[in-house]
């Protein structure tokens, strides 16, 4: 993964959680947060929290006892996460490198992960260091994206902005979000942290918008792809969003749009 595939910073945050999250990350937080809480966990330990999409569904299910660490490596992620949620005295709020975490042995009964291992440079370390973290029999609870011919609106998206580049087309969304959706892989990087049962559920979802314009605008300025086309031409960026408004709204048509969308759940322990 290419180090400006972790870059969540200046206008970001805010576009990613008012574009991105109701697109496509809301509906997975909800699944997410129901098998996270379904046991009843004491302690928790979230990592790659982004914006705080699975927080802010997490922590009305959790007990009123519950101790809740919300990590992201990327400081303005959480910010904006810590921003959004009501002062909540469960929470604890904490940057964190999930490939290091600042955390004792089996200090967790749940570590959950909204669409974070994608990022890992490590994954292998990173699910070990869940491991280490979480109480004999604990569960990780995480999920990825499936490949991008199955997520519609992100394929469509990067073909048409590649006809802009076609010798360097941006491929962040490809490369980063829907690159880690081999199932074998997963389970056998999982066995290698040292997991031993290991529970995956391919799941379909649709994605909606009000509009072609408000899908692409999501993907085009609220994610890492918008650092990808301004390193390409600073002034293609309205020219980027234009196109790949184009490439949704010929496929799913004028007004409001829908598209599928589709995720790996996982639960592991061992």
């Amino acid at each position: 993964m290419a180090d400006r595939d972790k870059v969540f910073a200046g206008s970001i945050p805010k576009r990613y959680d008012t574009l991105m999250v109701p697109l496509i990350f809301e509906a997975y937080a909800a699944d997410l947060a129901m098998l996270v809480a379904n046991t009843s966990p004491i302690s928790v330990l979230e990592t790659a929290a982004g914006t705080g999409a699975l927080t802010r569904a997490l922590a009305p299910k959790l007990s009123a006892d519950a101790r809740y660490a919300v990590t992201d490596l990327n400081q303005p992620m959480l910010d904006y996460a810590a921003s959004r949620q009501t002062i909540d005295r469960r929470i604890e709020w904490r940057k964190a490198d999930a490939l290091d975490l600042p955390f004792d042995d089996a200090s967790f009964d749940v570590v959950c992960c909204q669409f974070g291992a994608m990022f890992f440079p490590d994954r292998i370390a990173g699910y070990a260091e869940a491991r280490r973290v979480l109480t004999p029999g604990g569960r990780f609870v995480f999920n990825v994206w499936d490949r991008i011919e199955d997520n519609h609106f992100a394929d469509e998206v990067t073909h048409a902005i590649g006809t802009l580049f076609p010798h360097d087309p941006p491929r962040f969304l490809a490369r980063t979000p829907h690159g880690y959706h081999d199932v074998a892989q997963i389970r056998e990087d999982l066995r290698r942290a040292g997991f031993t049962h290991i529970e995956i559920e391919t799941r379909e979802k649709v994605s909606c918008a009000a509009s072609a314009r408000d899908a692409a605008t999501a993907y085009c300025l609220g994610t890492p792809l918008r650092n990808e086309i301004e390193t390409r031409d600073a002034s293609a960026l309205e020219l980027a969003t234009d196109r790949a408004t184009q490439a949704i709204s010929r496929r799913h048509g004028e007004g409001p749009v829908s598209g599928k969308i589709q995720a790996h759940v996982i639960v592991a322990t061992g």
